[in-house]
């Protein structure tokens, strides 16, 4: 099942399962906190399976989260999926926190 969310209405947490699922570059180049990289082309069942809980997606700007999502989806119907719209560029321009690697 999924539902949207918009970023600015999202508070990250450690607790949660957040994935930015671009591709490492960018992912490295600013995310949310507590957000794990899960770039699209590795969602699968086996990771699914890994993993308890809700799951909230992004990307940059929310184009491959709602691809992303869908998958997810298809892969687990009655999980939640959480498409967080706006994505890291929107959280940026809110003034949350972002993460950038060197």
């Amino acid at each position: 099942m999924i539902t949207k969310l918009a970023i600015t209405d999202f508070t990250p947490s450690q607790e949660l399962n957040i994935w930015d699922v671009r591709d490492a570059k960018s992912y490295a180049t600013g995310h949310i906190q507590y957000a794990i990289n899960h770039p699209i082309d590795t969602l699968n069942d086996t990771l699914l399976a890994q993993t308890t809980g809700d799951i909230y997606v992004l990307c940059g700007g929310g184009t491959k989260a709602k691809r992303a999502c869908a998958l997810l989806d298809e892969l687990q119907p009655n999980r939640k999926i959480i498409h967080l719209t706006g994505g890291t560029r929107g959280a940026k321009a809110a003034g949350m926190p972002i993460i950038e690697e060197a």
